[in-house]
């Protein structure tokens, strides 16, 4: 990793915390750190393991005053004033003649072993076709093909509702919220996994959604599942693809979806696609050329669970980054870089992780087409190196060993919490109040 930096700005942050809870964060910390975390309430263990969060962050990045903040923010505008003099939002579409190769080669390999008879090695193809394919949907959904909105709307809408059975409205609807407020628990709905998964203790408090307007409450079930989050993981992330047909639906049957004025066609469009994917694929396919159930239920998981690793790699990014909220005093290319990895891979790797593994890049300047993200990495290292600001890059590898890692601390502070509750059970403590 480059860019680290020595501590500074913690005595910045204490004005933007009530002063008489900041007093009483202290006097807790101090106390856990003499004693047995065990004698604080389950609600003090939770105040002190999220304001712990926060002194890390603000002492290992710049600091959050002002005139520090606007240098940040001016620098940020001169690089990106150089992205668009260089021609970094152009887009080369003789890389997307290469991509329809690819998905085109996939397709037919899926549709050859199909009419031979071999229905899983037919699934494994449709899997790496749908893994693939959503790529260029990603980038659609940011505009970055066209930077036409009718265009690229229509791309993604093909791409993602009929090829895929997935909604792009519902993608874009909170896509657009993640890349405002990234990694903040009651906002970014890419974090809010509960019970499932948490990644980090403000959950513990049963946090209220402002995207979906609904409480994760935290309950004895959440204890058990995310006590085994770093084991579920992979098997979760293998048939994450169902949820994301929920959610698709969830979003189009809802008044979230509906669009008005040079929009209102989107939303008719879309549901008409993705009753097109279910004719195609439930009927045409499963029900009509699949000759036993015993294949249909095995053709199903084998193409779902292939695409796997693209939602270990929508993951991968941000859920081993920081989710401490600093306030508005923060400026939005600090706050993107702190809470944003990438990761690193040869170029001729590049098609695999379909520019999802410039995320840092890409969440400073989301509109800029994935084959171009590579040559900007340089430039964003240069701005974190003269910024001070920490720029994360691991491999593949590593960077899952980061998310595991996120995951087993936040296991351990859930197991600590319900010690502290069977603490104050046993001995009749109420907690350090």
């Amino acid at each position: 990793m480059v860019g680290s930096r020595p501590n500074k700005g913690l005595d910045q942050y204490s004005s933007s915390v009530p002063q008489d809870r900041a007093t009483e964060l202290i006097h807790h910390s101090s106390i856990a750190q003499r004693n047995d975390h065990r004698r604080l309430s389950p609600k003090d263990y939770t105040s002190y393991v999220v304001q712990k969060g926060i002194d890390d962050n603000v002492r290992d990045n710049p600091s959050l005053d002002a005139e520090t903040q606007r240098a940040i923010t001016l620098k940020y505008q001169t690089l990106h004033q150089r992205v668009k003099d260089e021609g970094f939002y152009d887009c080369h579409y003789l890389e997307y003649g290469k991509e329809l190769l690819r998905y085109a080669l996939l397709f037919s390999l899926f549709f050859t072993f199909l009419r031979a008879g071999w229905y899983l090695t037919s699934a494994c193809f449709l899997g790496l076709f749908w893994h693939q394919i959503m790529f260029t949907a990603h980038d659609a959904g940011h505009r970055g093909i066209s930077h036409n909105f009718v265009v690229d709307t229509v791309i993604g809408i093909f791409i993602a509702d009929l090829c895929c059975g997935l909604s792009m409205g519902w993608w874009k609807s909170s896509h657009n919220v993640h890349h405002l407020v990234t990694n903040h628990p009651e906002h970014d709905p890419d974090l809010q996994n509960v019970p499932l998964f948490a990644t980090c203790p403000s959950f513990f408090r049963s946090l209220h959604s402002s995207y979906y307007d609904f409480t994760y409450h935290w309950d004895a079930f959440a204890d058990l599942a995310v006590k085994y989050q770093a084991y579920t993981y992979y098997p979760v992330m293998g048939i994450a693809r169902f949820n994301l047909y929920l959610l698709s639906w969830l979003h189009l049957l809802s008044s979230r979806s509906t669009n008005l004025g040079c929009a209102a066609w989107t939303r008719p469009t879309e549901i008409a696609f993705m009753l097109g994917y279910w004719l195609l694929f439930g009927y045409c396919l499963l029900w009509r050329t699949i000759p036993t159930w015993t294949l249909r239920v095995a053709f199903v998981l084998v193409s779902h669970i292939i695409t796997m690793p693209l939602h270990v790699q929508i993951t991968l990014s941000h859920w081993a980054t920081p989710t401490a909220d600093l306030g508005d005093a923060e400026s939005f290319p600090q706050r993107q870089l702190r809470t944003t990895m990438d990761v690193d891979c040869p170029a001729w790797f590049d098609f695999v992780h379909g520019g999802l593994q410039f995320q840092a890049v890409h969440h400073l300047f989301p509109r800029v087409p994935r084959h171009n993200l590579r040559r900007l990495q340089v430039l964003v290292r240069e701005f974190c190196k003269d910024t001070e600001i920490e720029y994360k890059i691991f491999g593949f590898v590593e960077g899952n060993k980061q998310v595991l890692g996120r995951l087993s601390e936040v296991a351990a502070q859930v197991e600590m919490m319900v010690k502290c509750q069977k603490y104050m059970a046993e001995t009749g403590e109420s907690g350090l109040h």
